[in-house]
């Protein structure tokens, strides 16, 4: 599969205190996570159905921090958007007019971070439309 740049969109029902491994917990409110992430590794853009494995829990692996998140019991993953061959991770994460949750996703770039949360389902799709356009 091609390489590229995703952002996943993740739903909270409940608050909930996510452990994202080493980088420690964070308290979340319900609603809407963007986590924007690139897969220009081995598989390319395969990475997002290996995310959406552990958000069906046939995956138990928590290998990136969204898995942390998409493994909770009370989230689920809404919807993905792509950019195949295009680095865009750290450009598109930084673009996302919604509240960063510090120190997630970013651990091998400058960026503070790669999780972005909105309340409202509508509001967020349309910041990650916006970014990809």
């Amino acid at each position: 599969m091609d390489p590229g740049t995703y952002t996943l969109l993740v739903e909270l029902d409940e608050p909930a205190v996510i452990e994202f491994g080493a980088v420690g917990q964070r308290s979340l409110s319900p609603g809407y996570y963007a986590y924007t992430g690139s897969a220009f590794g081995p598989g390319g853009l395969s990475r997002v159905e290996r995310h959406r494995r552990v958000a069906e829990g046939s995956n138990e692996t928590r290998q990136w921090h969204v898995d942390y998140l998409l493994g909770a019991d009370d989230s689920r993953l809404v919807s993905v958007r792509t950019a195949a061959d295009r680095a865009l991770e750290c450009e598109i994460a930084a673009s996302l007019d919604a509240e960063p949750i510090p120190g997630i996703g970013a651990s091998d770039c400058d960026c503070d971070t790669h999780l972005h949360y909105r309340r409202s389902r509508g509001a967020m799709q349309s910041v990650i439309e916006a970014a990809y356009e």
